[in-house]
């Protein structure tokens, strides 16, 4: 397999793509002023050509605010492109066509990974497509994209995932999770009074949710409890992993998360770790499974954006991640790995 990168800060189709030839998939992301117009500039100058895009920044081993990136491979990859409408009230409805183009993809062994960008609802889509994922031994690597709009092989769609099955004819494909979070104390925190509608906690061991977070991380006000989720997420306690739940708003006595929870899931607080140990340990990792690499896509959360902007270190981790070889990917409002949905996490899909 072999990446094509290409950006443009003005979001010209023709300069990011120039140098572009005999493209298999097209993925891009794009300011939300420009998505309609390169849709259609996409899907014109590579007519018939499988594409995804979401509105979102993009990355090379640099950040992206504004503009268009095209992430392209250019062979050794069988793809298929498809779209599940819908997703915020029948996400099951169009799975046949997922199901579909898996077969005619055929994949094989650790060879193929579908990559996916939703418009929300992101748990519940993930969780129908367990079973295929499961029973053909796919990997999944996906994002929220900003506004509420997705495209896919030049038409654009709202309440929506559209996907690439992308098998790998050259090695294996793995994904990976990051996230710069661990467990503070290892405190339990019985979550109970949610409404999975509304994304809602309402209680933690007994007691108002919002008043346990002050109580555990100091915060004095509403506005206090947003800014420290970026310090101190929630975390889902799943097995020996934990995937993260930030917090989005403050709601009477409760709280209002990025991700459902669930009466009687377990939580607990975490802290941030020092962002480019993590990073260095997931290179080592990625090191160790994979003697060559052809690409790496990934997607971090727009709160590890905030983060490390905050910090200065953005553009430092993604030069770190790009050592690796060819690497890019987009800003998202939520991440998927595999079957799971998480928030301020950095996902990513490394081909051979």
């Amino acid at each position: 397999m072999k990446m094509y990168k290409g950006k443009n800060a003005s979001a010209n189709v023709a300069d990011a793509a120039k140098g572009l030839s005999n493209p298999k998939l097209i993925l891009f992301t794009s300011d939300a002023d420009h998505f309609k117009a390169n849709v259609e500039d996409i899907e014109k100058k590579f007519p018939g050509i499988p594409s995804i895009g979401c509105i979102g920044m993009g990355y090379d081993s640099a950040i992206s605010e504004k503009g268009v990136n095209i992430t392209a491979f250019t062979e050794g990859v069988k793809v298929k492109t498809g779209v599940l409408e819908s997703v915020s009230t029948m996400p099951a409805r169009h799975i046949h066509r997922i199901e579909k183009d898996i077969e005619e993809i055929k994949p094989g062994k650790e060879n193929t990974a579908i990559i996916d960008f939703c418009t929300g609802n992101d748990a519940a889509v993930l969780t129908t497509l367990r079973r295929i994922v499961d029973k053909h031994n796919l990997q999944v690597m996906g994002a929220t994209g900003d506004g509420g709009k997705v495209s896919v092989n030049g038409k654009i769609y709202e309440d929506a995932m559209v996907y690439a099955i992308v098998r790998n004819e050259g090695g294996r494909v793995k994904t990976y999770k990051e996230n710069i979070y661990e467990p503070k104390d290892n405190r339990q925190l019985i979550a109970s009074k949610t409404d999975k509608a509304k994304y809602y906690l309402g209680e933690l061991n007994g007691r108002s949710a919002k008043q346990v977070y002050m109580d555990l991380t100091g915060a004095r006000s509403d506005k206090d409890i947003i800014n420290q989720t970026f310090q101190n997420p929630l975390g889902k306690m799943v097995g020996n992993d934990v995937c993260i739940c930030s917090i989005k708003d403050v709601s009477g006595s409760g709280l209002i998360l990025y991700r459902q929870i669930n009466d009687s899931d377990i939580l607990t607080l975490l802290e941030m770790r020092e962002p480019m140990e993590v990073a260095q340990h997931t290179i080592d990792k990625i090191r160790n499974d994979f003697s060559r690499i052809s690409g790496i896509y990934s997607v971090n959360c727009i709160f590890r954006y905030l983060v490390l902007s905050g910090r200065g270190e953005m553009d430092t981790y993604l030069g770190k991640i790009a050592q690796l070889g060819p690497s890019c990917g987009l800003i998202g409002f939520g991440e998927h790995y595999n079957t799971q949905f998480v928030n301020q996490t950095m996902t990513c899909v490394v081909f051979e």
